[in-house]
């Protein structure tokens, strides 16, 4: 089968079913998983499907679904918890400046903060300075703005401006997806703009992602690889993403 025959049958198969994870189509095809996350990324730049999390769903699916906090803080625990972990060698030393993105993998970092290192932390997510308000090495400034009861972050115009005045040691950042053409992106503009700010007053970027967010790709860009220093996922990762990865100029850590 030619791969253009190949790719349109996918995209049948995705119409009929509704949703077909990319282990389904690698063994309907019988071809490899990468050979079918590159055929679903051309079929959906065409417009024939969209991609989400594990598979592709049709292009009439309700577009830019967002996991709520809580439903996301369920998926992938152990995996989080080891990407939170691995992501400690990441901070800066003492008396440095930290900007904690929110997601349930960067509030699971808040919480392993070492107690022997003092920091001055910069968030914008109400579970993170939840978590920080009692620390005592924790200097913690919340940012300003409208929260987001999806993400339970802080974003707007008041959040983009306050953090446009910082500078940050580290800026240890979530994403919605991950991938070589689109870089870092998540559903919403708003969220985007924050994270995109959180990029531009950072020396140093690091990307705390599962391997379900590698090769997927969210509408809203809000930062190129090329400004990604650090990605800490887990052994999930496909060899073929992290030499590409690696290529990218990104340094990937395994946990």
């Amino acid at each position: 089968m030619y791969a253009e025959e190949r790719q349109q049958a996918m995209a049948q198969l995705v119409a009929e079913r509704g949703r077909v994870s990319v282990i389904e189509i690698s063994e309907q095809f019988d071809v490899t998983t990468e050979t079918v996350r590159r055929d679903l990324s051309v079929l959906e730049r065409i417009g024939l499907l969209r991609r989400v999390h594990g598979g592709a769903v049709p292009a009439t699916a309700l577009a830019v679904m967002e996991a709520g906090l809580g439903e996301r803080d369920q998926a992938n625990t152990s995996e989080k918890e080891r990407i939170a972990r691995a992501a400690l060698d990441q901070l800066p030393a003492a008396n440095g400046t930290v900007l904690l993105d929110a997601g349930s993998t960067t509030s699971r970092l808040a919480s392993l903060l070492p107690r022997d290192l003092r920091l001055t932390v910069v968030t914008h997510a109400v579970p993170v300075a939840a978590r920080l308000a009692g620390s005592p090495q924790v200097e913690l400034h919340l940012l300003p703005g409208r929260v987001r009861s999806t993400t339970q972050a802080a974003v707007g115009a008041e959040t983009v401006e306050a953090l446009q005045r910082l500078r940050a040691d580290v800026a240890f950042l979530g994403t919605n997806a991950l991938s070589i053409d689109h870089g870092l992106s998540t559903p919403d503009h708003e969220e985007a703009a924050t994270k995109r700010a959180m990029v531009a007053v950072a020396r140093r970027v690091v990307c705390l992602a599962d391997s379900s967010k590698v090769d997927t790709e969210s509408p809203v860009r809000f930062a190129e690889l090329a400004e990604v220093d650090v990605l800490v996922t887990d052994d999930g990762i496909s060899a073929a993403d992290r030499r590409a990865l690696e290529r990218a100029g990104v340094e990937v850590v395994v946990a």
